[in-house]
């Protein structure tokens, strides 16, 4: 063997049957996921059709044994297609999505503001004209009644509470999933 040949061996990445096993597992769960998908949100995947097809045979089978074979096609399938972009989704399908998690924050702290703050709702109603405007004030009074209703030892759901944030919810949007 000549130094040559050695050199282009060493260009060469081994890979453990191990590894190549594990890879090839992880890609075949990734596309499991993508089974109980609606079908718009598989649509803005951009999947091959042989792919796309087989998530929606997959959808149809009821037999156990053909379902498990159809995974495992799926899985086959998964190994040419780039899964960043499929992982993204379904982090933000499931919430945990950093944006969507900001959002969400920024919407807790926005009702904080408001049940504490009685500035901050001014600057709200200023920033949402087509918010209405008596409707939030009764959420606000019955946060800041709950939260001292729960102070004084009483067991108070909190329903005001959580229809602020629902409200607040349909005024804030939330930011694009990808950009």
């Amino acid at each position: 063997m000549s130094q040559d040949d050695l050199d282009r061996d060493d260009d060469v990445e081994l890979v453990s049957k191990t590894r190549m096993k594990r890879e090839a597992e992880t890609l075949q769960a990734l596309g499991e996921a993508l089974i109980p998908l609606d079908r718009k949100h598989l649509e803005t995947l951009d999947l091959p059709d042989k792919l796309f097809d087989a998530i929606l045979e997959a959808k149809r089978l009821k037999a156990h044994g053909a379902i498990a074979r159809q995974k495992q096609f799926i899985g086959k399938l998964m190994r040419h297609v780039d899964p960043a972009p499929i992982q993204a989704l379904l982090d933000t399908l499931a919430g945990v999505s950093d944006r969507h998690t900001a959002w969400l924050h920024q919407l807790e702290r926005l009702r904080e503001a408001l049940i504490t703050d009685p500035k901050r709702l001014e600057g709200f109603v200023a920033d949402h004209p087509d918010v209405d405007i008596q409707r939030l004030r009764q959420l606000i009074r019955g946060a800041q009644k709950e939260r001292a209703d729960t102070a004084a030892g009483k067991q108070v759901p909190p329903k005001a509470f959580r229809e602020l944030f629902q409200m607040l919810k349909d005024h804030i949007t939330e930011p694009p999933l990808a950009e």
